[in-house]
């Protein structure tokens, strides 16, 4: 039971990602840690960086470099376009779940 509920929860990687971006600009370790948090599970750097740039090279997010202490971070937020995927991947995410448990009643 453990694996299907990792499997589960490592196909939400992503849309989880992109909802953490909607409440606030983020950086990437700050997202590995609030997952973390939320989920108790650690997310690899491997999978957030590469989502991170992907999202602001489609123009789903943008970033900028802020200080915090005494280092530099590049902190992402969604764009209008992000939070518009968001709501398409929520929509899908419902849907798909109602389609799972519907026959199961």
């Amino acid at each position: 039971m453990v694996q299907v509920v990792k499997a589960f929860l490592q196909g939400l990687n992503r849309p989880i990602i992109l909802w953490l971006l909607s409440r606030r600009p983020m950086h990437g370790y700050g997202i590995i840690k609030e997952f973390k948090r939320l989920t108790g599970r650690r997310l690899k750097p491997s999978i957030v960086y590469p989502f991170l740039h992907w999202l602001e090279r489609e123009g789903f997010a943008i970033s900028e470099w802020v200080t915090i202490g005494k280092r530099k971070v590049r902190c992402y937020s969604l764009t209008q376009k992000g939070r518009g995927l968001l709501r398409r991947v929520r929509r899908l995410l419902r849907k798909s779940i109602n389609e799972i448990l519907i026959p199961l009643r």
